[in-house]
């Protein structure tokens, strides 16, 4: 059986997903320790600096850029503490992404999402 696709959430939102649950983020690669497979992600959001601990296990090898910008896809589990750490299955460098439009579309998504919801036979009327 396939894993689950994973839903888009903001770094700012990583805390607030159940353990075990499929999701898609990003951010910026702060650190990466080659020996204990982990590597950690910052994103801004409003004054508030937000890090994501990420397991890289599943993607070594792989070229680590500090202060690129990553997309990861992967599970949640819990950390230590109130950390919350990602499993990640894919762990991507996508520097050069526009954030701000990256934002713009997961907010448009979760607004169709919502709306089909409502309304789940489709009929506009």
């Amino acid at each position: 059986m396939l894993p689950a696709a994973g839903t888009y959430h903001f770094p700012w939102e990583i805390k607030s997903v159940p353990e075990g649950k499929t999701l898609r983020t990003f951010g910026r690669l702060q650190s990466y320790d080659m020996i204990s497979s982990q590597a950690i992600i910052t994103a801004q959001h409003a004054s508030v600096q937000h890090c994501i601990w990420v397991c890289t296990k599943f993607v070594e090898p792989f070229q680590a850029h500090l202060g690129s910008l990553y997309l990861v896809l992967g599970e949640t589990e819990c950390g230590e503490g109130e950390n919350v750490l990602i499993k990640a299955r894919i762990f991507t460098c996508v520097e050069g992404m526009n954030l701000q439009l990256l934002e713009k579309a997961v907010d448009e998504q979760r607004k169709y999402f919502q709306e089909r919801m409502k309304n789940p036979g489709g009929n506009t009327s």
